[in-house]
């Protein structure tokens, strides 16, 4: 008697799941909008069977890899358990289930199909979609819900709706502890939906922007002198009817595109001064744009804002800011390429011990070079003479120069030629967090050597150097956008890697 053969089930669509997890999270977000007002006006308590039942829950994303199974050649099985897939992400590193809870599909819907477009069609992954466990803590729904919350206190609210609880949101999978939830299944992504959604309303806090506008590209700089030529460049790129660039997103959240009248005047009078780290998008399709955030000075914020900026998993941040030259042979205004961290800063040490290596991303370090000749016309011998490559120490101390005693030996076997009090740190948190980096620092002043920083000699600097320095950094992102996916390096994957990028 013949057997019929069994024949799988139709696979569904990268795009049809995002379309069910958007259609699961906006019901949920509807119906805990439409429990708050009733609270709001009349009292009225939510239904507890209702929010047993998943009422406010995130969606789910569930994904399958089965391996390769063959039973007549276990040898087989091991050679070709793993397709020859050549990036570094989308990718499995054992057959088993991946989930995850999943937040925004609006913001991360084109992220989410492209990492599933790979899995199904190099793994065959078979993918679903339900309700998670986790629900949406009710700060995360109150922009546009038109809600008075002036007759209610917080504590009151989080009595009766979800709210934020610190004990289940961290960087456990990012930090690689790894962990298997209850029902067996392996993390997913980096960030869950209740990580993911505390980022989006910090980005929002710290940099007066919608975290939505975040591009893929980012510079990140520690001088304010930075943010009005990258501003000028962008209104200058609105102007040209052949510009990629559609709009550009302002801090104090406000957007300016090529028809809005008198841009300048607008953003001057803008309340960029009220938030902590000031940002600016040039928004291109696809957040193929350039963001531009001044963090400010410090390790601190060079690592608070990269905790949040993670989360909307750019292709790559770069600092482009000042540096203390170390070596008698630079001047002011010549550059510094990172190619090593000597790291003096101690605000990761608990997450990334020191003793970790990190690596520079050998498609950043290009596209540095590649662009510093482009800009400045000047190539061998005459580019060196003004760009340095070497190690850069970060210190936490602003005031390291009355110390330099203790601090000499260190930097003198370190072959350190240049500190400022970032660039460690956003590399470290790049490697963390498996976002590509790079450092490109420009010498402002060198304090071993009696050029100190000065007030008519800074000014004469900035004129000088700025406006050619973000040039750089924004022709560095025109090179890394031509990388496509071998920007993504191999080097910042783990051995146990959630399958996402």
């Amino acid at each position: 008697m013949k057997t019929e053969k069994k024949t799988a089930a139709p696979q569904i669509s990268a795009a049809e799941i995002v379309r069910q997890l958007r259609q699961i999270y906006d019901e949920a977000v509807a119906a805990l909008q439409a429990d708050l007002q009733a609270y709001l006006s009349t009292r009225q308590k939510p239904s507890r069977p209702l929010r047993d039942a998943g009422r406010y829950c995130y969606p789910k994303l569930a994904i399958v890899w089965k391996g390769v199974l063959d039973d007549e050649d276990e040898a087989l099985v091991m050679a070709n358990r793993h397709p020859e897939v050549n990036r570094a992400y989308a990718r499995f590193s054992r057959p088993g289930t991946y989930s995850s809870s999943i937040t925004r599909p609006d913001i991360f819907g084109d992220y989410i199909e492209e990492q599933l477009d790979l899995l199904i069609r190099d793994y065959g992954a078979e993918c679903t979609v339900s309700l998670s466990d986790q629900e949406i803590p009710y700060p995360y729904v109150l922009d546009g819900a038109g809600l008075d919350l002036n007759s209610v206190s917080a504590i009151d609210l989080s009595r009766h709706f979800p709210a934020t609880e610190l004990a289940l949101i961290g960087n456990e999978v990012a930090d690689g502890i790894s962990f298997i939830d209850a029902e067996g299944h392996h993390p997913l992504v980096l960030f869950d939906g209740l990580r993911s959604d505390f980022s989006i309303a910090r980005l929002k806090h710290y940099t007066g922007t919608p975290a939505e506008h975040t591009q893929g590209y980012i510079l990140l700089t520690n001088y304010n002198r930075y943010v009005d030529v990258f501003v000028a460049y962008a209104l200058e790129q609105l102007k040209k009817p052949e510009s990629p660039y559609t709009a550009l997103s302002c801090c104090g959240n406000f957007t300016i595109t090529k028809d809005t009248p008198d841009p300048e005047a607008m953003i001057a009078n803008s309340p960029w001064r009220k938030h902590q780290m000031p940002a600016y998008h040039l928004m291109a399709p696809g957040r193929q744009g350039i963001s531009l955030v001044n963090i400010g000075v410090g390790p601190s914020n060079a690592k608070n804002i990269t905790d949040h900026l993670a989360v909307m998993r750019p292709h790559a941040w770069l600092m482009i800011g000042h540096c203390g030259g170390l070596r008698a042979s630079q001047s002011i205004g010549d550059y510094v390429l990172a190619h090593a961290y000597l790291r003096d800063d101690h605000v990761m040490d608990d997450v990334l011990p020191i003793e970790i290596p990190i690596p520079p991303i050998a498609e950043v370090q290009q596209a540095f070079h590649q662009a510093a000749v482009r800009v400045t016309g000047q190539d061998g011998e005459d580019l060196k003479k003004r760009l340095r490559t070497g190690t850069v120490v970060t210190t936490d101390d602003r005031n390291w120069e009355l110390k330099y005693s203790l601090s000499a030996r260190r930097f003198s076997q370190s072959r350190a030629i240049a500190i400022d009090m970032e660039s460690a740190t956003l590399a470290a948190q790049g490697y963390r967090f498996r976002v590509p980096y790079g450092t490109l620092l420009c010498v402002s002043d060198k304090p071993l050597h009696g050029e100190l920083k000065l007030p008519g000699q800074a000014n004469h600097f900035y004129e000088r150097a700025i406006a050619e320095h973000i040039r750089i950094g924004i022709e560095t992102v025109g090179i890394l956008r031509d990388f496509g996916p071998k920007l993504h390096s191999r080097k910042l994957r783990a051995f146990d890697e959630p399958p996402f990028r």
